[in-house]
């Protein structure tokens, strides 16, 4: 009767994924707000905590590294500390990406969101 129109069915279990996939990244990017990575600079000396989505949410500075002379060491490690952070975000929020990826069984490595 309706011949040619067997693959219905699978286009109706694509559109479910589809829309899986859509609420699990919509989720994922709300949980990216809530999780912390920290990075750091001189053995710990400077520590930048980040969100995973990449938001600077605190910074720690040992009082032994506050020298006048030592301003732009200071600047520096601030900086390293804080591009610790953001890397770090980046991956963790792919590592999250990949999660979902691997949970409605698409390839790890596969670049998300579309």
């Amino acid at each position: 009767m309706l011949k040619g129109l067997g693959n219905l069915g699978d286009m109706a279990k694509m559109m479910k994924q589809a829309q899986e996939m859509q609420s699990k990244m919509t989720e994922m990017q709300e949980e990216l707000h809530s999780i912390m990575v920290v990075g750091e600079s001189g053995a710990g000396l400077v520590k930048a905590t980040a969100s995973a989505k990449g938001e600077l949410k605190a910074l720690d500075i040992d009082p032994s590294i506050f020298n006048g002379d030592d301003k732009e060491v200071v600047e520096d490690l601030i900086l390293a500390a804080i591009k610790d952070a953001q890397t770090k975000a980046a991956e963790r929020s792919q590592q999250e990406l990949n999660n979902i990826a691997e949970s409605l069984g698409l390839p790890k490595d596969i670049k998300l969101p579309f």
